[in-house]
């Protein structure tokens, strides 16, 4: 029995808590940053270097650096294959993240409430009865010997 009141004791230290709900939210964080990255930051990059490759392309002169710029504001030219900006997505990992933070918060605050019920339940058990004080063992003995 010794073995699990020491795993009782392991589990319910706040910091073992902390650590995991660390790790889990860590994880579930890096779900967010995955999205923003794929979803987001390289379709962007990928756009940017289309659009750049073809104002090189379209040569250094007045007219070609025109046609580029032209190319740029024309938003039909940003739809290239392979490069869809899914928000979306993003969203959908933000959301996820939202919800499984909210469930650890619900988890940690139920085990320290139940910590503290626990806590204040061992404080208000009734203290054994105090023995009795040097003062009142030497009366008692002090009446001993004159009933004597």
């Amino acid at each position: 029995m010794k073995f699990f009141d020491e795993f009782k004791e392991f589990i319910s230290k706040g910091n073992v808590m902390d650590m995991a709900v660390g790790v889990v939210v860590g994880g579930a964080f890096t779900s967010i940053v995955n999205s923003l990255v794929k979803d987001i930051i390289t379709p962007l990059l990928s756009l940017v270097t289309k659009l750049m490759k073809a104002g090189v392309e379209s040569g250094a002169s007045k007219a070609g650096a025109e046609e580029a710029a032209n190319k740029l504001l024309d938003m039909q030219n940003w739809i290239i294959p392979g490069t869809a900006i899914n928000i979306g997505s993003f969203i959908q990992s933000v959301i996820s993240f939202l919800i499984m933070a909210f469930v650890i918060f619900c988890i940690v605050k139920g085990v320290n409430t139940l910590r503290d019920r626990i806590e204040k339940k061992a404080e208000e058990a009734p203290a054994e009865p105090a023995g009795p004080t040097q003062e009142e063992l030497l009366a008692e003995i002090r009446d001993l010997l004159k009933n004597k």
